[in-house]
């Protein structure tokens, strides 16, 4: 059997031959296959065997919850913004295959070993999710350097990477429209991780100059064959993909043919 390398070797299994493969992150668990951001997709990706899984935090009164929109209807069979819920109301609602909407400490408990990246979704809330991850950590000091944390607010951002200490990893998320030479300047300024790139930026060059800075270059969201292809030749570390099953077989496909 090969055995994969990755910058992220250190800290997650080692898969098959010594060839360099881009990393798969199951985004929002699997959501291409299963109900976003739900039990079940994360229990999937884990099974499956992704090198992460990121998801999506939100506050709902005292109580943090796993959910990407700020409205119910795409997700949940719910109506409006979801901070017009109670708790009680909310996890009564239903995914289109029968799920709830969690609770992070219950996504925490899926967690296998690999990467987490826990993006926050509104700004405010970095000390309350910074407080649970501690609070998981406690029992389990040595997932520390798993966990990941963004957002696409720059402030909130800010507050994770002041706030973070120890061991865990700060990851710059940024939209196209802020740009990728002021996102990899914040990114060196907040002495992040990762650079978190849109799919579109993606060039041999531009990830060049992420790996110049001491960065990993993580893209989002790839799932067609094509795309995954145009990252590992560009030298991308990893992708966030909602079909991770199929992208772990390309990635590998691709890595084998590398030394083929």
């Amino acid at each position: 059997m090969a055995r994969y390398v990755t910058d992220f070797a250190a800290d997650t299994r080692l898969l098959d031959h010594e060839v360099r493969r881009v990393l798969v992150i199951g985004h929002r668990g699997a959501a291409g296959d299963y109900d976003e951001n739900t039990l079940a997709a994360f229990r999937h990706a884990a099974a499956c065997g992704v090198d992460g899984i990121e998801f999506d935090v939100r506050q709902l009164d005292d109580a943090l919850i796993v959910l990407h929109d700020d409205t119910l209807e795409r997700t949940t069979d719910g109506h409006g913004h979801y901070k017009a819920q109670s708790l009680a109301a909310l996890r009564a609602l239903r995914t289109p295959r029968g799920e709830q909407v969690p609770l992070l400490h219950e996504v925490l408990e899926t967690m296998p070993a690999g990467l987490v990246n826990v993006e926050v979704k509104e700004a405010g809330i970095a000390p309350a999710v910074l407080a649970a991850l501690r609070a998981w950590l406690a029992t389990r000091p040595q997932r520390a350097a798993d966990l990941l944390l963004s957002s696409f607010d720059g402030p909130t951002t800010t507050a994770l990477a002041d706030g973070r200490g120890g061991a865990m990893r700060l990851g710059v998320l940024y939209a196209r429209e802020e740009g990728f030479d002021a996102a990899l300047a914040r990114a060196r300024a907040l002495g992040a991780w990762s650079l978190h790139l849109p799919l579109a930026d993606v060039d041999a060059a531009a990830i060049a100059r992420v790996h110049g800075d001491g960065l990993r270059a993580l893209v989002y969201t790839v799932n067609a064959e094509r795309d995954l292809a145009r990252c590992h030749a560009s030298g991308v570390d990893g992708v966030f993909s909602d079909f991770p099953v199929r992208a772990l077989a390309s990635v590998r496909r691709l890595a084998r043919r590398d030394v083929s």
